[in-house]
């Protein structure tokens, strides 16, 4: 059985935990580890069961506490090479990734560390590189992409071949133009370099999904430009005008920003 839970999915911080009864790799360390030791118990969970860390970015809600988690537990740390570089001059991290725990990977070159099979890929975003993560583990795919400035061709050939994908609705489009954010701001989020909106998610779920795609769960949702109801709608709405409801062979969710959202079972 593979499990799957989110710790946090926002500008706050990030932190996705995917595993099996004798594995398990964390997903991005934007959570303190103080508040993640609290929610492993919670869950029944021991924090002996985390293997790894994988990063997508630099930015510090995804990084700012995997100096510490991996110092504490002995935890080697994936990431590009520049994503490396991006944490060593980053000040939000106060405790830098040991040499000895770094190690690194290629958009588009596959390794098997423990039971995860793992193949990164390149994700437009203005960090100093960005990743997505293709995880096939026990005969099922699991993919995650967020901070996603815009869908590429090579994305939407992950999002087809994905059994369980996580992917990122940040904001809706309408609210983020008619809010207080400032222009720079917002021609940054809306660039092919900042963040998807719901409309975008939509649209590239549904032009791509196969139908193996059983999960999908919507990440990274602005607190002031979005809400959670509206993301799921938007994207229900599309997926609909296409010919996919949700609740039949597709199920639809949206992570909480700063909350656990209780375990998937895959």
């Amino acid at each position: 059985m593979i499990k799957f839970i989110s710790f946090g999915s926002g500008s706050s911080g990030n932190c996705y935990f995917l595993y099996t009864e004798t594995d398990g790799l964390l997903i991005d360390a934007g959570v303190g580890v103080r508040a993640l030791k609290k929610h492993f118990r919670d869950y029944g969970l021991n924090m002996e069961l985390v293997h790894r860390i994988l990063l997508t970015h630099d930015h510090a809600d995804h990084i700012k506490c995997v100096g510490s988690m991996s110092h504490d537990y002995h935890l080697p740390v994936f990431a590009t090479r520049l994503v490396h570089e991006g944490i060593d001059k980053n000040y939000f991290v106060t405790r830098k990734v040991a040499p000895e725990l770094r190690s690194y990977v290629e958009p588009g070159v596959s390794f098997q560390t423990g039971e995860f099979k793992v193949t990164p890929f390149t994700v437009p975003h203005d960090s100093n590189d960005n990743v997505g993560y293709q995880i096939e583990v026990e005969g099922k795919i699991f993919c995650l992409m967020t901070d996603v400035g815009r869908v590429t061709e090579e994305m939407a050939t992950f999002i087809g071949s994905a059994d369980y994908l996580v992917i990122e609705a940040n904001h809706d489009y309408e609210m983020l133009q008619q809010g207080p954010y400032p222009q720079y701001l917002k021609d940054r989020i809306t660039g092919g370099n900042g963040h998807l909106n719901n409309k975008l998610c939509g649209e590239a779920i549904a032009q791509n999904m196969k139908e193996t795609l059983q999960h999908v769960w919507l990440c990274h949702l602005s607190e002031e430009n979005n809400h959670p109801e509206l993301a799921r709608k938007t994207v229900e709405s599309i997926l609909r005008s296409y010919g996919i409801i949700i609740g039949k062979t597709l199920q639809l969710d949206v992570l909480k920003r700063t909350m656990p959202t209780g375990v998937f079972e895959l």
